[in-house]
């Protein structure tokens, strides 16, 4: 069982196997369940996944009124323009804040590893599926090894805006993204180390502040950064480009920021956003004064 990034990546290298296959076999050993079981867990993941980013192409509005709607007007902005940012990563941004506002309008959504950050692995996976045409196991795989780097982070700083910030959750979405779209471009599993290293190291400190404490604003289009950097800093490690911290010291330095911060950056919606005062007044908009 592996506890760090650097005994994933080692029994990943001395096994000469995936990430994501190291991750089966540890959930097969974990849960005493066959490949097929597990494996067939992960895929209804994936429906549900593939579900909220088609069902936030239609269309989809909150009932606060706070978020909705900007999947499909990235969308549009792609077919009607010659974009500045390039189709794949405006298409994870869309997906990935449409994710999110499925999720921000009661819908069904995986969370990854948080419902607030649940639109970075399924938003960037969408996305460059247009481009890697994987297979459905490959597809799969892509959530397992997404997984393995989650389970890390879990297991030792949080991942939970309450605990640690937004860093604990779009910070930790993000990264597991990278890592897991640099498995499925073909690069090795210190690559994908070294791209979550750099996903996380560049949202250290990320405060979690929801407006009216609701994770509508700015949650949604926070999973459109997440999501963005996850492929930039995955064509970072792909082009040779390794993080000069160790990925486990990344996650320890962002539980120790987590540890820092006040209260108020953590999810209370006490403070920063959410302390603005446009902040304040879509709070009494929606909840009235007390």
């Amino acid at each position: 069982m592996f506890r760090s990034v650097a005994e994933l990546v080692k029994i990943a290298e001395k096994k000469n196997i995936s990430i994501s296959e190291v991750m089966i076999q540890q959930e097969m050993d974990l849960k005493n369940q066959s490949r097929e079981e597990i494996f067939s867990q992960m895929e209804k993941n994936l429906r549900v996944m593939e579900r909220a980013v088609e069902d936030s192409l239609q269309g989809i509005q909150s009932v606060t009124g706070l978020t909705g709607g900007d999947a499909v007007r990235v969308q549009q902005y792609m077919k009607n323009n010659q974009t500045l940012s390039g189709p794949i990563l405006l298409d994870a941004v869309s997906k990935a804040m449409g994710t999110n506002e499925v999720n921000a309008a009661m819908g069904l959504v995986c969370a990854t590893p948080t419902a607030g950050s649940a639109g970075c692995v399924p938003g960037t996976l969408f996305a460059v599926k247009e481009q890697l045409k994987p297979t459905h196991e490959q597809m799969v795989r892509y959530l397992f090894t997404a997984g393995a780097f989650g389970f890390i982070v879990a297991n030792n700083a949080f991942i939970s805006g309450a605990a640690g910030g937004c860093q604990a959750e779009v910070g930790s979405a993000g990264a597991m993204a990278s890592a897991a779209i640099v498995e499925m471009a073909g690069g090795t599993p210190q690559q994908s180390a070294d791209a979550f290293a750099m996903t996380l190291k560049n949202m250290l400190g990320l405060v979690c502040d929801p407006v009216a404490g609701l994770v509508e604003v700015p949650c949604v289009k926070r999973n459109a950064a997440g999501s963005s950097l996850a492929i930039v800093s995955a064509d970072l490690a792909l082009a040779g480009v390794k993080s000069r911290i160790p990925c486990d010291e990344v996650i320890g330095a962002m539980y120790r920021i987590g540890q820092t911060m006040p209260s108020t950056l953590r999810e209370t919606g006490e403070g920063g956003l959410a302390d603005t005062p446009t902040g304040r007044l879509l709070k009494e908009k929606i909840f009235g004064t007390n």
